[in-house]
């Protein structure tokens, strides 16, 4: 072709656009991206085509990254991904997003949108395995564990693991021995929130959960419900090894170890062993001599919760069924016997 002309071939004419020499600050593929942008703009002026690349030109120099060539449809997603070069944190300290029925503010809309749910009970996500529905799509995740037995979240200095990351964390807990809840009417201290909870309960009296079925009330909504399991007969932890089935998770745990013939607690003062802590606490009274486990109506006291239980029969006249929930005190709150 003649070059006098000023008629170049398509290529050369790439080749020497005004910009090229830019290229060496950028890695091949931005070359090769650069080239093909081109070649486009000079069909388009040959077809009459130049403003729809006018458009996808102030696109790309809305939505384009300087330092690493990306590029976003939208404006928002650039600037996010800008942080990733800045490494600003979006409003760090800042919650700028606010909950009009309470006072709750959050950082970013998508977090305030889930907060929202708490008040229009709006549960859109559902279990396909049963009834179950949550109004976070994490809620679900975790929920979905208790159908597939999966539990990621290991303990690195025993065999337990869990489903959930905070169940470990108060797992730990148990091995680093500490006990942030402190109670302010005595020296007791708990790992868990609800155990100090709980606890507080022994001083104010306050048993607000009563059994529909019997007296028994309890300061725990969850020691209710395995209380109920005794009336409705409910046994929902079954033995792997054979047809023992319970109605608490704890008795499963001690049934299991007859087939191992593992005693882990041992007492110090003698040669007894037990498979349960709760026993180990019972026989060392038999040292100390403690008899925590008093009558309420009379000057009786016991080492066993079970023989107050017993001594307790004689006032109430009561069946051994329901005994535990004429007992008051310490005997009620505690309505788990791992025997």
């Amino acid at each position: 072709m003649d070059k006098s002309s000023g008629e170049f071939p398509l290529e050369e004419r790439v080749a020497g656009h005004p910009g090229n020499e830019t290229n060496s600050r950028v890695n091949e593929t931005g070359a090769r991206e650069q080239q093909d942008k081109e070649i486009g703009i000079l069909y388009a002026q040959t077809t009459g085509q130049m403003d729809s690349i006018i458009a996808q030109d102030a696109l790309d120099a809305t939505c384009s990254c300087e330092v690493c060539g990306f590029r976003a449809a939208y404006k928002s997603q650039l600037t996010r991904h800008m942080r990733k070069h800045t490494g600003e944190k979006p409003h760090k300290g800042q919650k700028p997003y606010k909950c009009d029925q309470c006072d709750y503010s959050a950082a970013r809309k998508g977090t305030l949108d889930n907060h929202m749910r708490t008040h229009t009970g709006e549960k859109p996500y559902r279990c396909n395995q049963c009834d179950y529905s949550a109004s976070q799509k994490a809620t679900l995740d975790y929920h979905m564990r208790t159908h597939t037995g999966e539990k990621p979240y290991k303990c690195n200095q025993c065999n337990y693991s869990a489903a959930q990351k905070g169940s470990l964390d108060l797992h730990m807990k148990k091995h680093t021995g500490e006990k942030p809840y402190k109670c302010d009417q005595c020296n007791y201290s708990a790992a868990l929130k609800c155990s100090l909870d709980r606890h507080m309960a022994t001083h104010t009296g306050d048993k607000p959960y009563m059994c529909g079925e019997c007296r028994y009330r309890t300061a725990d909504s969850s020691h209710l419900s395995v209380h109920m399991r005794t009336h409705s007969g409910v046994k929902p932890y079954k033995c792997d090894q054979c047809d023992y089935s319970a109605a608490q998770k704890g008795n499963l745990d001690v049934h299991v170890l007859k087939h191992s013939g593992e005693k882990p607690y041992m007492c110090g003062e003698c040669w007894f062993r037990t498979t349960t802590k709760r026993n180990l606490s019972e026989h060392m009274r038999t040292h100390t001599g403690e008899k925590p486990f008093k009558c309420s109506q009379c000057e009786y006291s016991s080492a066993r919760g079970k023989d107050l239980k017993r001594h307790i029969l004689k006032h109430t006249r009561e069946t051994p069924a329901c005994a535990g929930s004429a007992v008051t005190g310490q005997l009620t709150e505690q309505p788990l016997q791992y025997i």
